[in-house]
């Protein structure tokens, strides 16, 4: 998809799902920025490799937030399109499960968005126009044991996703949420291969996705090929949860 001269920013693009989409936005000839939150070498090795703006900033810190959206719009006057998709995980059983990491996730991945969305909805509001891409989850839609904390946060994304496609819709921004299955990533790297079996069984096409599957339909939701696209939540999940239902 053409994004030439839009400034978009991604959440968590050093790895993984969020650094697909960098590469495809930067591809296709956006201003993009991302951040990331720790591994400051692999974030200068994306910023190398795809052109691209990197900015350490956590997702519980508003001022952190605030900063990098300042700096971006001091550079280039307007933030076209924002994507969520920074997260963490901290798998256990609910009666293992501490509150401390069910807490930490739902604070990273639900109050995160909460907290970007606040701080770009301003800009946006102000330009009439805007796309904002909520990286949710199938955990949000289907049952996984061992995931209560990650389920509920991003089932809460998609939630927050229709609600704000509700209130910002008519003022020209468009708001939908990517609902990833299986993807080939750092995290689903340590899942137990029986784990990984069983879900493989459950997946129509019989692999997982790739980074890139999913970052091609963000790029689609971001374009104009998708200008009356608004409050849905596109699943790229190779038919795991048409399987289930």
């Amino acid at each position: 998809m053409d994004s030439k001269q839009k400034v978009v920013v991604v959440t968590g693009g050093s790895r993984g799902i969020g650094r697909a989409i960098v590469a495809d936005f930067s591809k296709s000839g956006a201003h993009v920025f991302f951040t990331y939150n720790k591994n400051e070498e692999m974030a200068r090795s994306v910023e190398h490799e795809y052109n691209a703006r990197a900015y350490k900033c956590s997702q519980d810190d508003f001022e952190q937030i605030k900063y990098t959206v300042d700096a971006i719009l001091k550079e280039h006057g307007h933030i076209d399109v924002l994507v969520n998709n920074a997260g963490i995980k901290a798998d256990n059983y609910l009666m293992m499960m501490s509150f401390n990491d069910w807490n930490r996730v739902l604070e990273i991945n639900i109050n995160g968005v909460y907290r970007w969305v606040k701080t770009v909805m301003r800009p946006m509001l102000s330009a009439q126009q805007g796309v904002i891409i909520n990286i949710a989850s199938v955990a949000g839609l289907v049952g996984i044991a061992g995931q209560s904390n990650y389920a509920a946060s991003k089932g809460a994304i998609l939630a927050f996703t229709r609600n704000m496609a509700a209130e910002l819709g008519p003022k020209g921004i468009r708001v939908n949420a990517v609902v990833p299955g299986f993807i080939n990533t750092d995290m689903t790297a340590v899942i137990p291969r029986n784990i990984k079996r069983q879900n493989m069984d459950r997946i129509l096409l019989k692999r997982f996705g790739t980074p890139e599957e999913v970052a091609h339909v963000v790029s689609f939701l971001a374009s104009e090929h998708a200008s009356y696209i608004v409050g849905q939540e596109i699943i790229v999940d190779g038919g795991l949860t048409g399987a289930s239902t």
